[in-house]
């Protein structure tokens, strides 16, 4: 049944639904829905993982292309690059896929409604709901979906719109939280920063240690990080520690050397973030000015001295 006579509910009715496309996130967005008590009616991929996927987390729902998978589903969600978001729209406005009472979701961190201001003129409700998680398309990925916050995006002002997405959210499990739409762009690079940046850090520091002959270096690092992660979300910049938490310039010049000689590559990253960690330790206390002040200039000076 189609919700556009029903907006003013804080519940979404039972929805037939539409999974544009059955990747990672689409594929287990839709089970989450499915366990709900919604019906995923047609999905739409075209690789072989697509198509795997949507017969583990999907079985039964057929594949068809976009537009015929939006034109039969009240709840159309659109889990998609975040590239190819706006060109979808486009496209289904342009081939009357779209029609007034649909609720039109996307899973972009990166945008909020605006994106699918083409849609909400025909009609559409416009909703972003962006769960801060990573998926592996495994089935595993719905039961995570009960530990996880959900960025939830409405129009300014639509308290129907921002109901029926909090609801949806409530439904699959997860917490919504609400991101008001200028807040985006910033939402989205804080967890870009944290989680991605995070990947990298650690892999970088895996192959360090097997550099230094350490063979199982994650068994290694599983503790020490583990660790470190869950003391700065309880107490903030107070976990730091280390040596340029404690302001020992000799160690963090031995760093320095070491790095440049045997893994220029991460030399720059290690730079970048000692800095970040001092005017952070300086910040909270834990470390006197004048020595944060003597830790950036040598940091200062080997960047400049790599980029000669």
């Amino acid at each position: 049944m189609s919700v556009g006579d029903n907006r003013a509910m804080d519940r979404p009715a039972r929805l037939a639904v539409g999974v544009v496309s059955a990747g990672r996130v689409g594929s287990v967005l839709g089970a989450a829905l499915t366990r709900a008590g919604h019906t995923v009616i047609a999905a739409s991929g075209l690789s072989a993982a697509s198509v795997r996927r949507a017969e583990r987390l999907l079985p039964g729902v057929p594949l068809r292309p976009p537009d015929e998978v939006v034109r039969s589903a009240d709840l159309v969600l659109l889990a998609l690059p975040d590239d190819a978001l706006a060109g979808m729209v486009r496209g289904l406005v342009a081939t009357d896929s779209l029609r007034p009472g649909q609720i039109l979701v996307h899973t972009s961190g990166a945008h909020g409604v605006e994106i699918l201001a083409p849609a909400a003129e025909v009609g559409a409700l416009p909703l972003a709901l962006h769960p801060v998680m990573t998926f592996t398309g495994r089935e595993e990925d719905i039961e995570r979906m009960a530990h996880c916050c959900v960025g939830v995006t409405a129009a300014t002002g639509d308290d129907a719109a921002w109901n029926v997405g909090e609801a949806l959210v409530m439904e699959m499990g997860g917490e919504p939280v609400r991101i008001p739409e200028p807040a985006r762009p910033l939402y989205h690079a804080a967890l870009a920063h944290g989680a991605n940046h995070l990947v990298t850090l650690i892999a970088d520091c895996a192959e360090l240690l097997r550099g230094a002959g350490i063979a199982d270096a994650e068994r290694v690092l599983g503790p020490l990080l583990s660790a470190a992660l869950d003391n700065v979300l309880r107490q903030g910049d107070r976990a730091l520690t280390g040596p340029v938490a404690r302001g020992d310039a000799g160690t963090v010049r031995a760093h320095l050397d070491v790095l440049a000689e045997r893994a220029p590559g991460m030399s720059a990253s290690y730079t970048a973030l000692a800095r970040r960690t001092a005017a952070r330790a300086a910040g909270a206390g834990l470390l006197a000015t004048d020595t944060a002040a003597e830790l950036t200039g040598l940091l200062d000076d080997h960047a400049r001295g790599a980029d000669s």
